[in-house]
């Protein structure tokens, strides 16, 4: 059995990715005072040797919150719209936040072509490379203003496995707003019970309620657990943890904390990446 402390420990290479509720507050405003602390133990992470990319949500909701209308508007040029406003919001803060760490961030944003056509999957692949060579921290988001269904991603617990992949990450954390997978929804049931451990995400579906999503959030538990059976057959570790928490990055290194790691058991070992 893994544990979350282990796998932070052991990792090299780890795509961090952020939830909307962790970047936006319930009006959709960039909540700098919620992202600061996870920037400063993202920025502890890469000052002890490990070398990060971050995935972020947030664009769409930070619009609404940025130009306080068009919220009712399902028009897919409208949703564009906003997600085009917010990605200026969001990027504003990162680059404000790690500047007082004295680094830079760069601007990733990907479509699922991306990932499909060899050219251009090798083109970004490079550039995340680079970056992360150079000590420039990527943001990546899904490039919503273009996007459509045919060539949509739709959630970023995705984008970051796709990311983790890509740039074969040794691990991949998911800051949300709970400590990890439970066996049943914790908002709703008291006695819901954290999970702390998983090697085998097919067999785990047929034990737990997984429905249930945030009012800003688009994942819910379907598509996380969808990301760590992608990233496990990689051989790649994902963690679900609470970015509410203080320090949890730190506290979880130390084995201060519990949370759930996502590990593949030896049926779903592959050649690796």
């Amino acid at each position: 059995m893994k544990t979350a402390s282990e796998a932070l420990r052991s990792a090299r290479k780890i795509v961090v990715k952020l939830g909307s509720n962790t970047i936006s507050d319930a009006n959709g405003l960039v909540n700098k005072e919620a992202m600061r602390p996870i920037v400063a133990q993202i920025i502890e992470l890469i000052r002890s040797g490990k070398r990060v990319v971050v995935v972020s949500s947030g664009a769409g909701s930070c619009g609404v919150g940025a130009i306080r209308k068009w919220s009712r508007r399902h028009n897919i040029n409208y949703k564009q719209a906003l997600c085009a406003i917010g990605q200026v919001e969001l990027m504003n803060a990162y680059k404000e936040l790690f500047a007082e760490h004295d680094l830079v961030v760069a601007q990733l944003l990907l479509t699922r072509g991306d990932f499909e056509d060899p050219h251009r999957e090798l083109n970004v692949r490079n550039t995340l490379f680079t970056l992360v060579d150079e000590g420039v921290v990527p943001i990546v988001n899904e490039n919503d203003c273009v996007s459509v269904d045919e060539i949509k991603i739709g959630d970023n617990d995705t984008l970051s496995a796709l990311t983790a992949n890509l740039w074969a990450a040794d691990l991949l954390v998911l800051m949300s707003d709970i400590d990890g997978l439970y066996d049943k929804d914790p908002h709703q049931y008291e006695d819901a019970v954290l999970i702390e451990s998983v090697s085998n995400v097919k067999e785990l579906r047929k034990s737990i309620d997984t429905e249930g999503k945030s009012e800003f959030g688009t994942g819910g538990m379907v598509t996380k657990l969808h990301a760590a059976e992608m990233v496990n057959q990689y051989d790649t570790a994902m963690i679900i943890t609470n970015s509410r928490k203080e320090d949890i990055l730190g506290r979880l290194m130390r084995g201060e904390e519990t949370a759930t790691v996502f590990y593949a058991g030896e049926e779903l070992h592959t050649s690796g990446h």
